[in-house]
């Protein structure tokens, strides 16, 4: 156990991370799950039901918003992501999981609401898009503090497929998005729905935020910041949760402790240097990983509607349920493949389903280009691709979050979030070009190839450089930049 009393200039004795690795699952982790997991869900209910919404509020019977100025809302969403995860990230690493992954919460919570008060008349659209900023810095915080809270309290043997489940649950909140979309707008009308709408996700951010209250600060980062009362304290909560389930915990050697000084205050600075001086491999790893899936995501989840209805001529009403069938299958991907990165490893799983998938869809431009296709077979091999996409790129998160030392992980996942965001912000613009006025099928079909290259590239990037991370605690992946010598 750890009972050294931290200062400043004595090291810290701890078992603490071996006693969570030890550690079956338990109704700690349940509760760990559905209080903390629940942020991708209300990233994908808040991202599709703007999306939804978007063209009625163009509508002179709602906020009679331009065509412009409607498509901005999302880009300023995903504007209010990137900073988020900036400037909470640090945060998160400065002052705890437990306090960010509250306040994030509470951000997003207001920022939502906010919206569906926003006021009719055209003089209202700085109010309308400094909403969806503030939302959007919610969720972006959320990304950081999150899984960094999760996989420090996740037992390494179930650390792989969790990660992977809830990062894939962004499809879950799309599936609930669309239903409550399209059911509030036809049961309401444009001028009430939309509101309503908007409300969806607050509505169950104060469920959620219900939950987390009484999870604990993870006892990984309290150790590192020499809490070690207050360590030991949570650790004890959740051991006792995980004996009232019936488990028996043997003790844990005290060889298997690690030895630390408090941390002195890291920064994006200090992590920067450590990207390039002491882990460039890993750096190259995290950004082709994020960067490939960010890019492939937004160039064919923001322009199939585009591609349904130019050469397939697909009504829009029709769409939505073309786009509850490529949901589902993202949403399958991780939750069945999911325990496969803890079983047959990351390397293999992640090269795997990166590769699998960027050789299906460049494969896929031929049968497009013959035109043999009609719309149930283009969204068919969408599902398909994505299914295998989706789960690699929910291991692109949990790549990020294990291979960089505590300290800094939180800022490590903001960093690569928001660079794989400014990238994956290209690949809209780039497709919709490709699409055109959809009478020429070469240039989508260039652009197929293109995307199916550029997730093989994030597939042999991991071959090269990817980290067998399954069943090994956090602190043998990578050491803390606080620990000394025994």
């Amino acid at each position: 156990m750890s009972t050294v009393t931290a200062t400043h200039h004595q090291p810290i004795r701890s078992t603490i991370p071996a006693r969570l690795d030890r550690l079956r699952w338990s109704s700690f982790h349940t509760r760990l799950v559905l209080g903390l997991g629940t942020a991708w869900v209300l990233d994908g209910l808040s991202v599709t039901i703007a999306s939804s919404v978007t063209g009625k509020l163009t509508q002179a019977n709602t906020l009679n918003l331009s065509t412009s100025q409607a498509a901005s809302i999302g880009t300023l969403y995903l504007v209010g992501e990137v900073v988020g995860a900036l400037v909470f990230g640090r945060l998160s690493d400065k002052l705890g999981r437990r306090k960010l992954f509250m306040w994030t919460l509470a951000i997003y919570l207001g920022g939502t609401a906010l919206t569906a008060l926003t006021p009719r008349g055209p003089g209202w659209i700085i109010y309308l898009y400094a909403t969806r900023i503030i939302a959007g810095s919610g969720i972006g915080g959320e990304y950081s503090a999150i899984n960094s809270a999760i996989d420090e309290m996740m037992p390494a043997r179930y650390r792989g497929r969790t990660d992977v489940w809830i990062n894939g649950t962004y499809w879950l909140g799309a599936i609930i998005g669309t239903f409550a979309s399209f059911m509030l707008l036809n049961a309401l009308g444009a001028s009430t729905g939309w509101r309503v709408a908007f409300l969806v996700g607050p509505a169950l951010a104060i469920v959620v935020l219900y939950v987390r209250r009484n999870l604990p600060e993870s006892p990984r980062w309290l150790i590192t910041h020499g809490f070690v009362r207050e360590a030991e304290e949570e650790m004890r909560r959740i051991e006792e949760s995980a004996l009232r389930d019936g488990q028996h915990l043997d003790p844990v050697p005290d060889d298997a402790a690690i030895v630390i000084r408090p941390e002195k205050r890291y920064g994006y600075l200090r992590l920067l240097r450590l990207a390039f001086r002491v882990y460039p491999k890993r750096a190259v790893l995290g950004a082709t990983l994020m960067i490939t899936q960010s890019f492939l995501y937004n160039a064919i989840f923001f322009t199939y509607a585009l591609v349904l209805t130019k050469f397939y001529h697909v009504s829009n009403n029709a769409v939505p349920l073309y786009g509850l069938a490529f949901s589902v299958g993202n949403l399958a991907g991780p939750l069945l493949l999911g325990h496969l990165f803890d079983t047959l490893g990351r390397k293999k799983m992640i090269s795997g389903t990166y590769l699998i998938s960027g050789a299906m869809l460049a494969a896929s431009a031929w049968l497009f280009d013959a035109g043999v296709l009609n719309a149930a077979g283009q969204t068919f091999i969408w599902i398909v691709v994505f299914f295998f996409a989706s789960a690699g790129a929910s291991a692109g998160y949990l790549t990020v979050s294990e291979i960089f030392p505590i300290e800094i992980r939180a800022e490590a996942l903001a960093v690569f979030f928001a660079i794989a965001q400014i990238f994956g912000a290209i690949g809209p613009t780039f497709y919709g070009f490709l699409i055109g006025n959809g009478t020429n099928r070469t240039g989508l079909t260039i652009g197929y190839i293109v995307g199916g290259g550029i997730m093989i590239i994030g597939g042999l990037v991991e071959l090269a450089f990817g980290i067998n991370a399954e069943g090994k605690s956090l602190e043998e992946i990578a050491t803390p930049l606080t620990e000394v010598d025994a």
